[in-house]
C-alpha cells in the first residue's frame, strides 16, 4: 500500500514511466521538470494522475501487471552469452504449483519448432504475491543458449489445477555490434558524394530529380569518378503538397517511398500503352512539363499532379494487360502480374494498410473536405475497424493503385541498388532515416497504439533556440513500444536498411532519450523521456547485420560522452561535422582528433553551404527574415563569422593546405574559391574517419542552404534545384579534381 504524499506518488509514477526529474542543457544549465509537465506527459502515455487515488491505482496496476499478464512481452539476449531464464507468472492457490505442468516451445520466424520443454509438476516458486485476494506465483525456466541470430516466439501452455491457459513472448537473439565491414578494420577509408535527389536538374526529368537521374549519377560517380558511396536525403513517402508536406524529415510514412521520384517514362506501361503515349505527346502536357523542368524551384504540386495523371493511365493498362477477373479477386496472367503479386505478399498487411490510408484520405478530402485523418468520421479512424475493411473491399481497385505506385518505386530503387554494385561502389547508397513522421499522415493513423499523439518532441532551450524547439512529431511511447515486442521499430529498420550499404539515423539520441513537449505547451515546458537503449541497440544490431548495412548515428547537439561510447561499442559510426569540431578554445580540431569510427562531412542540410557560410549568406538571410532581431546582433554574428573563418585558415595552414597566394587573414579570400573548398575537404580526408562525404552543393559553389530551420515558406526549403544539370555535372572538372585529392589522402600509407 502506498503511503506517500500525492506529490511523491506523482514523482514515483513519472520515474517509472521514464520521465526525467531534471536535465542539463547544452550550456550546463539545470532544468527541473515541473509537476504540470509530469502530469501532461503521463496523460499522453495513458496514465491517470489528477488525484492521489488515481496515482495509487496506476502504481498498483504497474506493480501487478507482470503478475497478471503471464510473462514479459519480450526478452533479448546477445549471441554467445548465457541466455539466463525467463519468468512465468501463474495464479496458484493452496500450493497448486505442485500439480501444475508447463509445456513450452520456441518457434523460429519460419514457424518451425526449434526447442521444446516440459516443466513440472512440482514447480519451484521464485516469488509469490496476492492480487485481488488471489495468490500468484512466479516460476523461472532456463532458456537455451545455442539459438542463432533472429526473432523467436516462445509459447507456454499451462495445465493442472486452476492455472490453465497460454502465454507468449518474443525472444530475440542479437549480435553484440552492428554490421561493420572488415575492410575498415584493415585501414580502409572511403569517400563519397552527397546530394538531395529532388534537386537534380536534367534535360529529361519532369521538374524534379528522379530515379533515372540518380542512375546517371551512379554511372558517372561510380565508373568515372570511382567514389564509394552516394549520400541521399530521406526518400520517405511524402504528400508532396506545399508548403507543409515537402520536407523529407516530416514524411507521410517512413516505411514507404516517395512516388514523386518514380521515373515515369521508365515504367513499362509507358512504352506499351497507346493512351499513355497519347498523353505524353499532348502539346499542352509537354508545355507544362517544360515549365516545371525550367523552374529554379521544385513545384511539388505541379510535378506530383503530372506524374499521378500519367501513372493512373499506366495503372489501368497494367491491370488490363496483366490480370483477369473482377475486383477484388483479380488473377495475374503474366510474369509481370506474378511479380506484382509476389511484392504484395512480401510486404504484407503493412503495405495494404498504407494503401488504404492513401485511398481513404483521397476519398475523405473529396467527400467531406477533411484535411487530416483526425477529422474523418470516427469509424474510419481505426485501421482495423470493420468499416475501414469494408471501405477497402469496396475501393480495392483504388487501393491497388497505391500499391502499384510503391511497387514501381521499389522496383526502380532496387535496380539502382544493384547498379551501385555494378559500378564498383563498396558502400553504394547512404540513406537517411528521419526521426519521426507527420502525426496526421499514414504512420500516425496506423500506429496510434505506440505513438503518444498528445505530445510533441523537440529540443531543449539552447543558444540557437532560447525557447527550445518543437519539431511537431508525435514521439513513440517506450512502454507501449516494448509491450508490442518492438514491432514498429523493427519494421522501420527493415524497411530502411535494405536500400543501400549505409544509413544515417537522424537524432540517434532517441535510442536513449527524447525531449517530449506536452501538446499545446511551449517547448521550454518539455523534459526528457528515457528509452530502453539496451533493447533498441540490440535490435538495431540484428537488423543491421541481417541487411549488411553500416549504421551512422547523427549525434550532434546535447550528447553526453557516455552515449557516444555506448554507440561506438555497438558499432555505430559517429557523425562529425567540420563546422562543429572545435577544441575548448574554439579552434578547429586537427585531423588526428577525429575518431576513426565516424563519417566526416563539412556541413549538413540544416546548415549553410560552404560558400554561403564563408560569405555570410545565412546571416544576411536570417536578418532579412527577422530571425536576427537587431542590427547589433547581426554585426556581432558577422564578427563571430570572421573569427571563425580565421580559425579555418589557421587550421588549413597548419596542414599546409592553404592555396599558395593565401594568408590566414580572411580578408585575403573574400569569397569562397574552388581551391579553398577543395582544401577544406582535403583537411577532412586527412582525418582517420572511415567515411568522408562531400556535398555536391559545396563542390559547385551553391550559395543558398537546403533548409533554413525556423522557416516554412519564407525560404525555399527543400525546393532549390542545383544550378547545373546532371549532364553539366559530368563535364565539371571540379569533381575529378576533388575526388582525386580525396583518393590520394584516403589511400593507405
Amino acid at each position: 500500500m502506498y503511503t506517500q504524499s500525492e506529490s511523491e506518488l506523482l514523482h514515483l509514477l513519472a520515474d517509472r514511466a521514464g520521465i526525467a526529474a531534471e536535465y542539463h542543457d547544452i550550456a550546463g544549465t539545470r532544468h527541473v521538470t515541473t509537476d504540470e509537465t509530469r502530469r501532461a506527459i503521463l496523460a499522453s502515455m495513458g496514465f491517470r494522475s489528477s488525484s492521489r487515488t488515481e496515482l495509487v491505482e496506476e502504481l498498483t496496476s504497474w506493480d501487478d501487471r507482470p503478475w497478471i499478464q503471464g510473462c514479459d512481452p519480450v526478452r533479448i539476449v546477445r549471441l554467445g552469452q548465457d541466455s539466463g531464464t525467463w519468468s512465468l507468472h501463474l495464479c496458484c492457490e493452496n500450493a497448486e504449483e505442485a500439480m501444475v505442468r508447463v509445456s513450452w516451445s520456441i518457434q523460429s520466424e519460419s514457424g518451425d519448432t526449434c526447442y521444446e520443454r516440459e516443466e513440472g509438476p512440482g514447480l519451484k516458486v521464485e516469488e509469490s504475491r496476492v492480487i485481488g485476494g488471489r495468490r500468484h506465483v512466479r516460476v523461472a525456466f532456463a532458456l537455451p543458449s545455442e539459438l542463432s541470430l533472429g526473432y523467436y516466439k516462445v509459447t507456454a501452455r499451462v495445465q493442472g489445477g486452476k492455472s490453465c491457459g497460454d502465454a507468449t513472448f518474443r525472444f530475440i537473439v542479437a549480435p553484440e555490434r552492428c554490421h561493420v565491414p572488415d575492410m575498415f578494420y584493415r585501414g580502409t577509408r572511403l569517400s563519397g558524394l552527397g546530394l538531395q535527389l529532388y534537386s537534380l536538374r536534367s534535360d529529361r526529368n519532369w521538374g524534379i530529380g528522379d530515379f533515372r537521374d540518380l542512375a546517371d549519377v551512379v554511372e558517372w560517380a561510380g565508373n568515372r569518378l570511382g567514389v564509394s558511396m552516394i549520400g541521399l536525403n530521406p526518400l520517405h513517402a511524402l504528400k508532396n503538397s506545399m508548403p507543409y508536406h515537402i520536407s523529407p524529415y516530416s514524411p507521410n510514412s517512413r516505411l514507404f517511398l516517395n512516388e514523386i521520384y518514380i521515373d515515369v517514362e521508365g515504367v513499362p506501361e509507358c512504352l506499351t500503352s497507346s493512351e499513355v503515349r497519347s498523353r505524353l505527346a499532348d502539346p499542352l502536357f509537354r508545355a507544362q512539363l517544360d515549365v516545371a523542368r525550367r523552374s529554379e524551384l521544385v513545384d511539388y504540386d505541379a510535378v506530383a499532379h503530372a506524374k499521378r495523371t500519367v501513372l493512373e493511365i499506366c495503372y489501368e493498362a497494367f491491370l488490363r494487360d496483366n490480370f483477369a477477373g473482377a475486383e477484388p479477386e483479380l488473377k495475374p496472367t503474366t510474369a509481370r502480374g506474378d511479380s506484382f503479386e509476389a511484392y504484395v505478399r512480401q510486404e504484407g498487411e503493412s503495405l495494404i494498410q498504407y494503401a488504404v490510408f492513401q485511398a481513404l484520405e483521397e476519398d475523405q478530402r473529396a467527400t467531406s473536405g477533411a484535411v487530416i485523418w483526425a477529422e474523418w468520421p470516427e469509424r474510419y479512424r481505426t485501421p482495423t475497424s470493420e468499416t475501414t475493411r469494408e471501405f477497402q473491399r469496396r475501393h480495392m481497385r483504388r487501393v491497388r493503385f497505391f500499391v502499384y505506385l510503391q511497387w514501381l518505386a521499389a522496383e526502380q530503387l532496387g535496380a539502382l541498388v544493384k547498379k551501385t554494385g555494378e559500378a564498383g561502389m563498396p558502400v553504394g547508397f547512404y540513406h537517411d532515416m528521419a526521426l519521426g513522421s507527420d502525426r496526421y499522415g499514414a504512420d500516425g493513423w496506423r500506429f496510434q497504439d505506440v505513438l503518444a499523439l498528445q505530445a510533441d518532441c523537440g529540443a531543449p532551450p539552447d543558444a540557437f533556440a532560447p525557447e527550445g524547439q518543437n519539431w511537431g512529431f508525435a514521439p513513440t511511447d517506450p512502454i507501449r513500444l516494448r509491450e508490442t515486442g518492438y514491432q514498429y521499430f523493427i519494421d522501420l529498420l527493415r524497411k530502411n536498411l535494405h536500400h543501400g550499404g549505409a544509413i544515417r539515423l537522424d537524432h540517434v539520441m532517441v535510442l536513449f532519450r527524447l525531449f517530449w513537449i506536452p501538446r499545446g505547451l511551449p517547448a521550454a515546458k518539455g523534459t526528457y523521456v528515457h528509452y530502453p537503449a539496451d533493447d533498441l541497440l540490440a535490435i538495431l544490431a540484428l537488423e543491421s547485420v541481417r541487411a549488411g548495412t553500416l549504421v551512422i548515428g547523427e549525434d550532434l547537439g546535447t550528447v553526453p560522452d557516455w552515449v557516444r561510447e555506448r554507440l561506438g561499442k555497438a558499432g555505430l559510426l559517429s557523425y562529425r561535422v567540420f563546422y562543429f569540431e572545435r577544441t575548448d578554445s574554439g579552434d578547429c580540431k586537427p585531423p588526428h582528433w577525429y575518431p576513426a569510427q565516424s563519417l566526416a562531412v563539412v556541413t549538413t542540410h540544416d546548415l549553410p553551404t560552404l560558400k554561403g557560410y564563408w560569405e555570410g549568406a545565412d546571416i544576411e538571410t536570417r536578418a532579412a527574415l527577422g530571425l536576427i532581431p537587431t542590427e547589433e546582433a547581426r554585426s556581432a554574428a558577422l564578427a563571430d563569422r570572421q573569427l571563425d573563418k580565421r580559425r579555418w585558415l589557421e587550421a588549413l595552414k597548419s596542414e599546409r593546405l592553404l592555396p599558395l597566394d593565401a594568408t590566414d587573414d580572411p580578408a585575403s579570400i573574400p569569397v569562397m574559391t574552388g581551391e579553398l573548398a577543395q582544401a577544406i575537404h582535403q583537411f577532412l580526408a586527412r582525418t582517420p574517419a572511415w567515411l568522408v562525404l562531400a556535398n555536391i552543393e559545396d563542390i559547385i559553389a551553391s550559395r543558398v542552404q537546403t533548409n533554413l530551420p525556423g522557416t516554412l515558406d519564407q525560404h525555399p526549403n527543400w525546393r532549390r534545384k542545383l544550378n547545373l544539370t546532371v549532364q553539366d555535372l559530368m563535364q565539371d572538372a571540379r569533381f575529378e579534381q576533388l575526388v582525386g585529392r580525396l583518393r590520394s589522402e584516403r589511400s593507405p600509407g
